[in-house]
C-alpha cells in the first residue's frame, strides 16, 4: 500500500469529511479520538457508516481508516463495536504502547476479523517497545505522533524538531525492520507551507513513506515530498543503466557524475523507480 499522506478529519464533521473525494490523499482517517469531544462521540459512531459512505463518494475507490480511542480509555470499545457494522479499510490505534495493546485491539474486534492496522507510537513506552508493536500481527504501518510524545517527555516543541529526533528517528527503525509501513507526524502550523515542506523533507530524509495531514492543503505537499520527483527519477534510470553497462563488462563499481555507485547504490536507483511506479 502507497501512503504518501494520511488525512484526518473528525468523523463528526460530515461536511469536511464531504471533501474527501475532491483530495488525492493515498489514505483518509474518520477519526473518533482527539478530534471529537467526549460529548459528541455517541453520535460520531452512530453515524459512522454515513460517514463512510461520505467518504467513498465519487468514481474513484477511496480508502478509509477509522481511528479509534487507545486501548486504555473508557471510548475504546463503543468505538470497537461501532466498527463492527462498518466495511472499514483499516483501524488506526493511537498511543500503542506494546504489542499486548495490538493484541487487545484484535480481540475486541473478535476471531475471523482481518482489518490492517495503523499503530499511532505516541509516548515513551510506545517508542521504546516500538518494534514489538510494529512486527505486531495485522500491523500494516506505525506513525510517530510528535505532539503527545513531546508532552509526555516534557520537552519543549520547537521549529526544527531537535527534540524529537531521537524518537522520529527509532519508530522508522523499527518500521522499516519490521517491514511495515511509516508514517511521519503532523506538522500542526497548518498555515505554514514552508514549514511542513521543511519538516516532510526531514521526515522523508529519515526513511519514512509519508506524513500526517490535518488539512486538504497538505495533502498535495507530502505527495510532492514522498513522491520522487523527475530529476530523481531521471537521474535513477540514468545510473541504472550506466551500472547495467559496466556489469556486462564485469565492473562491479563505477564512477557515474562524480558518485561512487556500487550494488547499494543501485538498490537505492531501484526503489525510486519503483515508487516512481506506484504513484
Amino acid at each position: 500500500m502507497l501512503i504518501r499522506s494520511l488525512l484526518f478529519a473528525p468523523a463528526n464533521r460530515h461536511e469536511m469529511i464531504a471533501k474527501f473525494p475532491r483530495t488525492p490523499a493515498d489514505v483518509f482517517v474518520l477519526d473518533l479520538e482527539d478530534a471529537v469531544p467526549a460529548a459528541d462521540r455517541p453520535a460520531a459512531r452512530g453515524a459512522l457508516a454515513q460517514a463512510l459512505a461520505i467518504a467513498r463518494q465519487g468514481e474513484r475507490h477511496h480508502t478509509v481508516f477509522v481511528r479509534v480511542n487507545d486501548v486504555r480509555s473508557a471510548h475504546f470499545q463503543p468505538d470497537v463495536d461501532a466498527l463492527t457494522s462498518c466495511d472499514v479499510d483499516g483501524i488506526v490505534l493511537p498511543k500503542a504502547e506494546s504489542a499486548a495493546d495490538i493484541a487487545q485491539l484484535l480481540s475486541r474486534l473478535g476471531a475471523g476479523r482481518s482489518v490492517p492496522v495503523m499503530a499511532g507510537i505516541e509516548s515513551i513506552r510506545g517508542v521504546l517497545d516500538s518494534l514489538a508493536i510494529a512486527a505486531s500481527p495485522q500491523v500494516m504501518g506505525v506513525y510517530f505522533g510528535a505532539e503527545d510524545f513531546a508532552a509526555d517527555m516534557g520537552a519543549r516543541r520547537t521549529r526544527e524538531g531537535t527534540e524529537v529526533v531521537y524518537a522520529r528517528s527509532r519508530v522508522v527503525l523499527a518500521a522499516k525492520a519490521a517491514r511495515v509501513l511509516a508514517v511521519d507526524q503532523a506538522v500542526v502550523e497548518v498555515r505554514d507551507d514552508e514549514q511542513f515542506r521543511r519538516d516532510a523533507m526531514r521526515g522523508r530524509d529519515l526513511g519514512y513513506d509519508g506524513k500526517i495531514c490535518l488539512l486538504p492543503r497538505q495533502v498535495e505537499l507530502a505527495n510532492e515530498a514522498f513522491g520522487p520527483s523527475e530529476a530523481e527519477v531521471d537521474f535513477a534510470r540514468r545510473l541504472i543503466a550506466a551500472y547495467e553497462l559496466a556489469k556486462s563488462k564485469g565492473r562491479g563499481a563505477i564512477d557515474f557524475e562524480g558518485r561512487m555507485v556500487d550494488e547499494p547504490v543501485l538498490k537505492h536507483a531501484l526503489g525510486v523507480i519503483a515508487a516512481a511506479a506506484r504513484q
